[in-house]
């Protein structure tokens, strides 16, 4: 099994992981949605530490289309319309 490093921490720290993590997409939405699971009774902090909710009462997202939408570009100074 091959390791991969990935930049962490605001691009301090480099740590080390299976190849075959799931960092982003379909694999990660179902990853996450897992974890969501097994820990929907704990707590986490929310408001800059000053309140807490449960981890399971946190509404999952809705998938939306980005077609169509403005990106800017460079300094904030050009802009680009989404094709996907």
């Amino acid at each position: 099994m091959a390791k991969r490093k990935v930049r962490t921490g605001r691009g301090t720290k480099i740590i080390e992981v299976d190849d075959d993590s799931s960092w982003a997409g379909n694999d990660f939405k179902k990853m996450q949605e897992a974890r969501k699971k097994a820990a929907s009774d704990k707590y986490i902090s929310v408001g800059r530490g000053t309140g807490k909710i449960k981890f399971g009462d946190i509404q999952s997202t809705p998938e939306r289309s980005t077609k169509g939408l403005w990106v800017s570009s460079g300094r904030g100074t050009g802009k680009r319309k989404l094709e996907k």
